[in-house]
């Protein structure tokens, strides 16, 4: 059976009630619909607006921008249920995208932005990598030059996460010299935006409903107090400020993945028969099925943790950057390990262990590459 959700000081029983109302509603509104949203390669915008109207989008917002004020925790609850039921990344990277104007935006900009986010009005999207830079960050070349009042922004972005279907993007542009000093956080509302270009949705191996776009900017006029923050050269501190924050963004999936693979797991070889006997019965599926559950254990345990000290304020970057990557080097692994347990059948698109499998592997390079997370964790060594 699957391993408990043990018990742990932030799991309260309002949070609990909240966690049984979003899996409710993603059950009902979502799990329907999202075959037909992997088949046309992106959720519609309008989705998320419910979703908001609900409480769920931004919980944890201040109230004063329309959410409940309620602790980070129970985002990263609403991040657990999404994943358990297949849902792809866009809430995570519009969360992301809102922290940065709550962190770091001038009252101004956070009144005339978080609001509409919180309600699902608007989708935000960060567009960050390009083509010729991903986790390097101090080599981007996307340039927004101050004229008068305005900037104007020329580049091009790849792999945007709700590029296509985003309508607030924060974009990472270089306002100044080369290096991570000169990079800027500025935020465009992209409707009919004048030189503003969404490229063709990018196919990829898995998460097919989440839509990734490239995006190019030729002469895109933006006024200067959409600058975030009001001042020049923080981009690269702003980013760099959100990132336990934003690890656990992709840990806590992690470990939902893992729980619901070992679930599926588990009830098929109980139901598969081979030589005579369920697959479960055979000593090899137990032995592999076990160390799954230990797995899936341990990972929990891990996030619950640092979930944890996150509320506490003493998650440090170090345990955060070892989240990232060691819990999803552990999804990788288990769902692997499930999907043979499968054969043939967990091959096929149709069974969601194939799905799960697929989509897991993205984990392991967005959000900062494995290998870069561990570099930076053998710096404090």
């Amino acid at each position: 059976m699957l391993p408990q959700l043990y018990r742990h000081a932030w799991m309260d029983s309002d949070i609990e009630a909240f966690r049984e109302q979003v899996r409710r509603y993603v059950a009902a509104e979502f799990t329907p619909k999202l075959d037909g949203w992997r088949r046309q390669g992106y959720i519609p915008r309008e989705t998320w607006r419910p979703f908001g109207e609900m409480g769920f989008l931004l919980p944890e917002m201040d109230e004063a921008y329309g959410g409940a004020g309620a602790n980070l925790a129970y985002q990263l609850v609403v991040q657990d249920e999404l994943a358990k039921a297949e849902m792809p990344v866009n809430i995570a990277v519009h969360t992301i995208a809102s922290h940065y104007i709550l962190a770091y935006g001038t009252e101004a900009q956070k009144q005339r932005w978080l609001p509409k986010l919180t309600s699902g009005e608007m989708l935000a999207a960060i567009a960050m990598t390009e083509p010729g830079c991903g986790s390097d960050l101090k080599a981007i070349a996307t340039r927004a030059r101050r004229d008068g009042d305005h900037y104007v922004i020329d580049g091009a972005k790849t792999f945007i996460t709700n590029g296509f279907t985003g309508n607030l993007l924060i974009v990472v542009a270089r306002t100044g010299e080369p290096g991570s000093r000169g990079l800027s956080l500025i935020v465009l509302e992209t409707e009919d935006l004048p030189g503003f270009h969404v490229g063709r949705l990018l196919e990829k191996i898995g998460m097919q409903a989440s839509d990734t776009a490239e995006l190019f900017f030729d002469g895109v006029r933006a006024p200067a107090d959409q600058l975030l923050g009001g001042i020049e050269g923080e981009g690269f501190k702003q980013l760099m400020g959100q990132l336990p924050y934003e690890r656990m963004l992709i840990a806590v999936p992690a470990a939902a993945t893992i729980e619901q693979a070992l679930a599926l797991t588990v009830e098929y070889t109980q139901q598969r028969k081979a030589f005579g006997a369920t697959l479960f019965d055979m000593q090899n599926t137990r032995l592999k099925l076990a160390e799954a559950a230990t797995t899936a254990h341990v990972v929990r345990s891990f996030v619950n943790d640092c979930i944890q000290r996150l509320l506490d304020g003493t998650l440090d970057d170090e345990a955060a950057y070892m989240a990232k990557w060691w819990c999803t080097e552990q999804q990788c692994r288990v769902t692997d390990e499930c999907l043979q347990l499968f054969g043939g059948y967990g091959y096929m698109a149709e069974y969601p262990i194939a799905r799960m499998y697929a989509a897991s592997r993205v984990q392991k390079i967005y959000g900062g590459a494995n290998e870069v997370m561990k570099d930076l964790i053998s710096r404090k060594l």
